[in-house]
């Protein structure tokens, strides 16, 4: 009973598989006509690519804004670590710094 069935089955599937055109099982549904599959792939990297762009361009802005609003201030305070300026300068020349940030804003 067993095996009369799976040799059912398997007549079945081999005469299922002979009515399928030859270039279909070889080619694929596609073949001879336009495939939308093929654009995935460039649209994936244009999208990874453009995606990395737009990191690191913003990561740099931040970066070079930090830089130029620290810069005054963190030559100060490294002056003022050596010793090179006490603290009453030090203060001094902070909140001229700062005030000068105001006037531009």
């Amino acid at each position: 009973m067993l095996t009369s069935l799976s040799t059912e089955l398997s007549t079945a599937a081999l005469s299922a598989a002979s009515q399928v055109p030859a270039d279909t099982v070889v080619y694929g549904p596609w073949h001879g006509a336009f495939s939308p599959w093929f654009l995935l792939f460039p649209l994936f990297w244009i999208v990874l690519i453009g995606l990395f762009i737009f990191v690191a361009r913003r990561t740099w802005r931040r970066d070079q804004h930090w830089a130029a609003g620290q810069g005054a201030e963190g030559v100060l305070r490294e002056r003022y670590a050596r010793g090179e300026v006490d603290e009453t300068e030090y203060r001094q020349r902070l909140e001229v710094l700062r005030s000068g940030d105001r006037r531009q804003k």
